[in-house]
């Protein structure tokens, strides 16, 4: 898109908002910040900088990411410009290799220094087990110590979030990749529940019943990879996979709007109800997806036509993640509606 077309600014009214339970609101749109291995810290954070001015208000964070230093430059910098931090929402989450109560607290301490802020407006169990890899790896690499999820182990994980909100370093906790099994156990037994919860959607994987458990219980989606996460890791890539942005419902509803097939992903995700977490590292992309949010809304026959591109087709599937005895990725999903391992639940 020509940036000449239109100001380099959104207007932040235009923008949709999103209600957490707790009554504050976070923006429609955010920026992902993951760089998917190939993209370094210093393009990534050049982009939320540019993203900051355009209008974006939401930086989606995580500490493995490792461009957090690199990002609280990017931030410090906006609110030396001008921006307010009550106007910002900035979201971290904590890896898997600190899951234990003590290493909350020190990573989430480390996420701000590195952040230069003083709270989180939201922090998330990235995954929900302590298993985790050695970057840059194969599908097919595995660490010994990975096991399923233990739901006392994850509830000892989010005791020490919970006290994160208690000393006033985070304002809301939420959950990533997790499913309805393990969201009813946590529901369940959390003192202060999720307020968010971080997943895979996009046209062509839209989880429709995770989608609606969530709406229902009033936790906001926030949805990664929203285009179908054209330059995801090698790892991540099966010769099954659907491309989003090639569908012809897509392709054919973007052309009727005047805009790229990408930007469509994006403007569908947040009037179906989610919050898209794109990732551009050009000016023009990001003022696209921006805009695409903002007005000229799909209509009830564009949205069916969007909703049969369906095909469950998840992307991240999360192999490496995977511990021994484990059947398929399938078990990292709980796929048949039970936890692997877990007795104390099953679903129904």
């Amino acid at each position: 898109m020509d940036l000449a077309h239109g100001p380099r600014r959104v207007d932040l009214s235009a923008i949709p908002r999103k209600r957490l339970y707790t009554g504050a609101t976070m923006p429609g749109i955010g920026l992902g910040t993951f760089g998917s291995d190939h993209v370094s810290a210093g393009e990534i954070a050049r982009a939320a900088g540019e993203a900051l001015d355009m209008g974006y208000r939401y930086l989606d964070c995580a500490a493995c990411y490792g461009n957090e230093p690199e990002m609280g430059g990017a931030i410090a910098a906006s609110m030396e410009r001008g921006i307010p931090r009550e106007e910002l929402f900035i979201l971290s989450k904590v890896w898997n290799d600190m899951h234990a109560p003590g290493d909350v607290a020190a990573s989430c301490r480390r996420t701000l220094r590195d952040l230069r802020l003083d709270y989180l407006d939201c922090y998330l169990v990235h995954w929900p087990f302590p298993n985790y890899h050695a970057p840059h790896c194969g599908v097919d690499a595995r660490n010994p110590e990975s096991r399923p999820y233990i739901h006392e182990e994850f509830m000892s994980t989010w005791r020490a979030m919970e006290s994160l909100v208690d000393a006033g370093l985070v304002r809301h906790i939420g959950t990533s990749n997790v499913t309805i099994p393990k969201l009813d156990l946590i529901l369940r037994d959390a003192r202060i529940r999720p307020a968010v919860n971080e997943l895979e959607l996009h046209p062509s994987f839209q989880q429709g019943e995770l989608f609606q458990y969530l709406i229902d219980r009033g936790i906001v989606p926030i949805g990664y990879s929203p285009i179908g996460s054209p330059a995801r890791p090698q790892r991540d890539r099966a010769p099954e996979d659907a491309t989003d942005i090639e569908m012809p419902a897509i392709v054919d509803i973007a052309r009727a709007h005047g805009i790229h097939p990408a930007a469509l992903c994006v403007k569908w995700a947040a009037q179906r109800g989610q919050v898209p977490i794109p990732l551009s590292t050009k000016a023009a992309n990001l003022l696209a997806n921006l805009r695409a949010v903002c007005g000229d809304p799909l209509s009830a026959e564009e949205m069916d036509a969007i909703r049969g591109c369906e095909r469950n087709g998840r992307l991240i599937k999360g192999q490496v993640f995977l511990w021994e005895g484990a059947g398929s990725w399938l078990d990292l999903w709980d796929a048949d509606g039970t936890i692997p391992g877990w007795h104390g639940y099953a679903k129904g």
